[in-house]
């Protein structure tokens, strides 16, 4: 038996099934090829008993939302790594192996991610993900290849296997007991950012995150929530917050956090003004959930271990760099 599994989390996909999991397996010969499915109603499970009878089912009579789906089906499996891989990726051939080598060759190493191209402009970085992921000092994250909304055209320019603080969740290679060890994903996030929050408890015990970009997968994007939508707004403002309180070193959460709580103030009227007033209010709503749930995250937080301060975190600030200095790139923010 294969040390590794590709699995994919589903609910009401079907659509994305049909598209994307024929890549996967033609792509992924040797290796165990799982669904998840977190009780749709659409007739994925179908699907797959019909068309892929060597993919194996894991069926759930409920929706337990991305973190909760993973972390109950990782329990039910027992490979030594596997990928979470969503239904929206297209794989290519050849994806699997020189990450698994890293993973084999490094016990320090908790998770990898290929480089993310977008499926729709192949030429070009994925949002979520693109060549690895970075945090500022002030807990807002950035990637190899996208800052913001400027996202570069991929012209090898980060190819290079590295540490990265973060590996995206669309693509996201774990050895499991490293994943347990950290505490899996945090349910309480529902979706965005879950995988940031992660690969920092990684960090904190010791362990490393890299991005391996010899291997490419192509994303479609927005399967969870469009970019457009104000719930997606408010996850990530609250989400936000709420990984800066979870690990941040308590000597500069003191001042980090107000200047983080004000400069979201900021945003509410520049997001008010440029995308809508239904995005300024799902800050405020994000703030005042997150105010709620400070005595549950502060009981995370002292029971998480760090054992170790070492990661590659920016020590500047981003927003600073793109919006006054106007560097858009990875490249020119940190050379």
């Amino acid at each position: 038996m294969s040390n590794l599994s590709v699995a994919l989390l589903n609910y009401n996909g079907k659509t994305h099934l049909e598209n994307f999991l024929p890549s996967v397996v033609q792509f992924s010969t040797g290796h165990d090829i799982i669904v998840i499915d977190n009780g749709s109603t659409d007739g994925s499970v179908e699907f797959v008993t019909n068309n892929f009878p060597s993919v194996r089912l894991i069926t759930y009579s409920k929706n337990y939302g991305f973190c909760g789906g993973y972390n109950k089906a990782l329990k039910e499996l027992d490979h030594e790594f596997v990928v979470l891989l969503n239904t929206d990726v297209q794989v290519s051939e050849g994806w699997i192996s020189p990450i698994l080598k890293l993973m084999e060759s490094d016990s320090s190493l908790a998770a990898v991610q290929p480089k993310i191209l977008d499926l729709k402009k192949q030429t070009h970085f994925e949002y979520a993900g693109a060549s690895g992921g970075y945090l500022d000092i002030l807990g807002y994250p950035f990637c190899r290849g996208r800052v913001f909304h400027t996202i570069e055209e991929d012209q090898n320019q980060y190819q290079e296997t590295q540490d990265v603080f973060w590996a995206s969740g669309a693509s996201l290679f774990v050895r499991r007991s490293a994943y347990f060890e950290a505490g899996g994903l945090d349910e309480d996030f529902f979706a965005h950012m879950e995988e940031i929050d992660l690969c920092w408890r990684f960090w904190n015990l010791g362990y490393k995150v890299k991005v391996c970009p010899e291997s490419v997968v192509y994303h479609l994007g927005g399967g969870t929530l469009d970019k457009s939508s104000p719930r997606k707004t408010y996850l990530n403002f609250r989400n936000g917050l709420t990984i800066l309180l979870k690990n941040e070193i308590t000597s500069d959460l003191f001042w980090k956090f107000p200047i983080r709580l004000i400069l979201d103030w900021l945003a509410i009227a520049q997001f008010s003004i440029l995308s809508g007033l239904p995005h300024g209010f799902a800050i405020i709503r994000a703030h005042f959930d997150f105010m709620r749930s400070i005595p549950s995250q502060i009981k995370k937080r002292k029971s998480a271990k760090r054992l170790s301060q070492n990661n590659p975190r920016y020590t500047g600030l981003v927003i600073w760099d793109y919006f006054i200095r106007q560097k858009k790139t990875y490249q020119k923010i940190n050379p």
